[in-house]
């Protein structure tokens, strides 16, 4: 990156031993090292969302040609399945028909079942909604000893 030779590599130590001092120099050297790491890191971060960008921007742009070649082949397609047949081929999806589609009836139950005999002393109604689910069997009352 700044194409630093052994040359002026010892030159920057010998100076850093000058001017810092050889007693503070392994404090200086471990800021240096943070913050060389620090640019580093938001470098790489930084490349990375250009590499991103620029890899979106051609996916963008192969979409775009890949588009734009299958509706040629469609249209080519069409055109000569269309003067083999003689009849107009239909090239996109096909039309949404604007009328709801009928559903199954669901079917129909009783609203009341009776139960017991005709009689007119006895007529009980009972509505299936109402009903209780049975209790529920443990199979300890039915258990031979």
């Amino acid at each position: 990156m700044f194409d630093i030779g052994a040359a002026e590599l010892l030159v920057i130590l010998i100076v850093a031993v000058v001017v810092i001092g050889p007693k503070d120099l392994p404090l200086a050297m471990r800021v240096a090292g943070r913050w060389i790491g620090k640019i580093r890191r938001v470098s790489a971060h930084f490349r990375s969302g250009i590499d991103t960008m620029v890899r979106e921007a051609e996916l963008a742009d192969m979409e775009k040609k890949w588009k734009a070649q299958n509706e040629e082949i469609m249209r080519r397609s069409a055109a000569l399945t269309e003067a083999e047949a003689g009849a107009p081929v239909m090239t996109g999806p096909p039309p949404i028909d604007p009328s709801p589609v009928d559903a199954a009836p669901a079917p129909a139950r009783p609203a009341a079942v009776k139960i017991g005999n005709d009689s007119a002393d006895f007529d009980p109604v009972i509505n299936p909604d109402e009903i209780l689910p049975a209790k529920p069997h443990t199979g300890t009352d039915d258990v031979q000893g």
